[in-house]
């Protein structure tokens, strides 16, 4: 019979009610509030140095590990009653009276495949049968992080890219086992193959926490991997085509499912973030889902109005209609040509006048001006300014 074999039959035997002193048909909240005042009286951080309460504590840990929740106390009961009427090979009261322990496990303790039974129906309570226990469990991969930098245009229509991706991975040498290529691992003694250990978490609470002796892999190995010194990890190497969606903003981080670290005994692959910098253009700018644009205009277009073209980002040119007495920094809007969303319709195009002044007037402009100011001397700009006396 091996180790993990006689641990369950041990386990058969243990009243898990008698270690948390409850009946049987306790409540659920019964079961709880035994657990806490057992967990808090016999923590080992209120007790340093008394090994009793050490073991009390452990004791009371994994009985409530097992009677606290509903699925497996079921499998317990039932396991229980099996063993007190003799079921499963079970001889009642006991191991006593010659009965070979091997019974208990059928073909299998004995070095056959067979299974069923009792070790099935520890199997389901405890995490997996013989089989189980020595099959590490699938890990899912790391996510990676990495930055990309586009051009304005290419954030507006989306793009491929390719990425230059160096991320964690399962060692090249052991395939991500920690041992050395050519020899068995073994259950791991300090977990038990569970792959990760009951801790304290202060007070009466506890918790789950990765195997620091198996690192959650379930299984050892005795001479470690040359390459990887027993972790397990690597790195690897790769490009990918990664697709950026149109509208992405400057700063936006994409996520791109099952594009991150390769996962571990079958485990999915994590995830690729990428975090978009968007260059600058050199007349457009972008807020929110809406692009936007300065458009110069001389001071007549502003004055008497005008029709202007103005560009549009990757589409044809578009007219605007300037009304005459139009005020420098008045925005006009464009629908529908500005930056992509995500329910596939457009943002706008802000377009806001920018009147100019000519630096330079040639002798039939300037007289122009002049004539101009000569026609508007009797409307003063800045009256309004000085109403209201001095206050």
């Amino acid at each position: 019979m091996s180790s993990n074999e006689g641990v369950r039959a041990d386990w058969a035997t243990k009243d898990f009610y008698q270690v948390l002193g409850v009946k049987k048909d306790a409540s659920a909240e019964e079961i709880k509030k035994a657990y806490r005042k057992l967990a808090r009286d016999n923590h080992p951080d209120s007790n340093p140095g008394d090994t009793a309460k050490h073991d009390t504590f452990k004791q009371v840990a994994e009985a409530y590990d097992v009677v606290g929740d509903p699925e497996r106390r079921k499998k317990y009961d039932e396991v229980r009653a099996a063993y007190s009427s003799g079921g499963f090979g079970f001889p009642q009261g006991g191991f006593g009276g010659g009965f070979d322990v091997s019974d208990l496990f059928g073909d299998r303790a004995r070095g056959g495949g067979g299974g069923g039974g009792f070790s099935d129906l520890f199997g389901d309570m405890f995490g997996g049968g013989t089989r189980a226990r020595t099959q590490p469990r699938p890990q899912r991969g790391a996510d990676v992080e990495t930055t990309a930098t586009i051009g304005f245009t290419e954030a507006m229509d989306g793009v491929t890219i390719s990425l230059r991706l160096t991320s964690d991975a399962p060692c090249p040498t052991c395939s991500g086992t920690g041992g050395k290529p050519g020899t068995k691992p073994h259950i791991c003694t300090e977990c038990e193959g569970a792959g990760f250990v009951v801790v304290s978490a202060g007070g009466a609470f506890s918790m789950n926490e990765t195997c620091p002796a198996c690192g959650g892999r379930q299984l050892v190995y005795d001479e470690p991997c040359p390459t990887c010194h027993g972790s397990g990890r690597g790195t690897s190497a790769r490009s990918i085509q990664a697709r950026i969606p149109a509208g992405v903003r400057d700063g936006q981080r994409i996520r791109l499912k099952g594009k991150g670290g390769a996962g571990e005994n079958g485990g999915p692959a994590g995830d690729l973030f990428v975090t978009v910098k968007v260059r600058p253009h050199k007349i457009f700018g972008r807020t929110g889902d809406n692009l936007t644009l300065d458009v110069p205009v001389a001071f007549d277009e502003a004055a008497l109005g005008a029709e202007i073209k103005i560009p549009t980002l990757g589409g044809a040119p578009v007219t605007l209609k300037i009304p005459a007495g139009t005020p420098n920094g008045r925005t006009f809007r464009v629908r529908g040509k500005g930056a992509r969303r995500r329910d596939g319709t457009n943002g706008d195009l802000l377009a806001t006048v920018d009147v100019q002044v000519p630096a330079v007037l040639d002798s039939e402009a300037r007289e122009a001006v002049e004539a101009y100011r000569a026609a508007t001397v009797g409307k003063p700009l800045r009256a309004n300014l000085f109403e209201g006396g001095g206050a």
